[in-house]
């Protein structure tokens, strides 16, 4: 065996896993984290626009496992990103505060609100994920209550940058946390998105498995 792939709920099961493991442990999917995930997105925005420098992204809605890697990636490559959510569903503070921290190394500037026309000002970017992932069945009608203001329709764009493109992780639900004029319009890369996850795994591997 030369590398395991963990995919599960508690991130202290990736940890302890890794803290046993002698090969490399990637954490395929956590509750906390979902960090292969946004190494396809930043090597898709990466590939749009040319350069990560003076990037800014947006995302919109539940500040999930996915906000948390987004934010983490982000100050690692010194690319912006702000957090819209309702107050109930902010990102974790930890998370927060630990991605400023790399932040201040980068340059990047970080930033968590409640306010959506604030997070889209001059985005390049704006991404948003479903509002009810796997072990919140029964949670659906108070989350679509909470995060209904924060659904991406045309509007958002109106304060951002000119060429923003459209994100999500896939998949989606149209109409809900995404308008279909939105996720199928000339603005969307999600599908570039889900074919760079080969890519960027690739990579991944290739860094931690052949040693280069």
């Amino acid at each position: 065996m030369d590398g395991i792939v963990v995919r599960t709920f508690g991130h202290e099961r990736v940890e302890e896993i890794a803290r046993h493991a002698s090969v490399p442990v990637i954490n395929g999917l956590t509750d906390l984290h979902h960090p292969c995930q946004a190494l396809a997105d930043f090597l898709t925005l990466q590939e749009h626009f040319g350069s990560l420098e003076g990037l800014k992204l947006a995302y919109l809605g539940d500040g999930n496992n996915v906000a948390h890697s987004l934010l983490i990636v982000g100050s690692l490559l010194g690319a912006g990103v702000t957090v819209a959510s309702p107050p109930q569903f902010l990102p974790d503070p930890a998370v927060v505060a630990h991605a400023r921290g790399l932040a201040s190394a980068s340059g990047a500037e970080i930033h968590v609100t409640n306010d959506i026309q604030a997070a889209c000002q001059g985005a390049h970017a704006i991404y948003t994920d479903v509002w009810t992932s796997m072990g919140q069945e029964g949670k659906e009608t108070s989350r679509r209550k909470a995060l209904a203001p924060y659904r991406v329709h045309g509007e958002v764009f109106h304060g951002a940058d000119k060429d923003a493109v459209f994100m999500h992780c896939l998949p989606a639900h149209r109409g809900e946390e995404v308008t279909a004029e939105v996720i199928d319009g000339p603005r969307s890369v999600v599908f570039r998105q889900a074919g760079n996850r080969l890519h960027a795994q690739k990579i991944l591997l290739e860094i931690l498995l052949g040693g280069k």
